[in-house]
């Protein structure tokens, strides 16, 4: 199987548009090795963030899709329950979207939003801010190694 650190910026992009989706994957370990190899920070951030971006921007309009009758009869979630999480993102709905690059629970997040339909425009720049500072962070701390 090809590797896709072996792909450069491009296989950082494709990893990172996977990580942010379900699929179980870690785009740090990833950024991290490219970053090394490649000792190219802005390039790496631009690509690593653009991916992780859209991955979650998939997730949020794939939340959209979603209907809260599926999930009363499929996942036999209560509809108390759907209303308690509406109000819940009412509340700090777009401000979730921050914290949309958190391991496993910052994919529910994108979901979820786009669920409860948020407004698309804030809460995907928002989204786009929390990924973009998550690889800053990361550009950083390698930059000080």
């Amino acid at each position: 199987m090809l590797e896709l650190e072996s792909l450069g910026l491009l296989g950082l992009f494709i990893g990172s548009f996977l990580a942010a989706t379900l699929v179980p994957f870690s785009s740090d370990v990833l950024y991290i090795g490219v970053l090394a190899a490649t000792g190219q920070p802005l390039a790496c951030f631009v690509c690593a963030t653009a991916g992780n971006w859209l991955g979650g921007v998939l997730n949020y309009y794939l939340g959209r899709l979603g209907k809260w009758e599926w999930l009363e009869k499929y996942f036999h979630v209560k509809p108390e329950t759907l209303e308690k999480q509406k109000r819940y993102v009412d509340k700090y709905g777009i401000w979730l979207a921050l914290a949309c690059w958190l391991p496993i629970v910052g994919d529910m997040f994108a979901i979820a939003l786009g669920f409860y339909k948020t407004h698309p425009g804030w809460t995907l720049l928002l989204m786009l801010v929390g990924k973009a500072l998550r690889f800053l962070v990361w550009t950083l701390l390698m930059n000080l190694i």
